[in-house]
């Protein structure tokens, strides 16, 4: 007949496991919850450090002379006094053919 202490120890034991178990399939998601956050930061962190650089090198040839003379014609419209600027705008009626017709 089995003693009253190997079922008190067997049982102490499963307790035991059970409880260390769970708490290491707690850890186990914890740690794969936080490796997707590291690894979505990171994401964040390359466009992010990419943004930058692109905004850097902006920057600079802006500084340039080069840069301002674009950037006077492009976002105000400003010539040089011998410069000459040309619209050309395209007036079709024609319809684009649709397909499947």
């Amino acid at each position: 007949m089995i003693r009253l202490r190997w079922v008190a120890l067997i049982a102490a034991g499963l307790c035991f496991l059970a409880i260390v178990g769970t708490a290491y399939v707690l850890e186990l998601r914890k740690i794969s919850r936080l490796s997707g956050i590291i690894d979505e930061r990171m994401d964040r962190l390359v466009t992010m450090t990419r943004d930058v650089q692109i905004l850097k090198e902006k920057i600079i040839f802006y500084r340039t002379p080069e840069g301002v003379a674009r950037l006077a014609r492009e976002q105000f419209n400003l010539t040089y006094p011998d410069e000459w600027i040309f619209r050309i705008e395209i007036v079709s009626e024609d319809a684009l053919p649709q397909e499947g017709h």
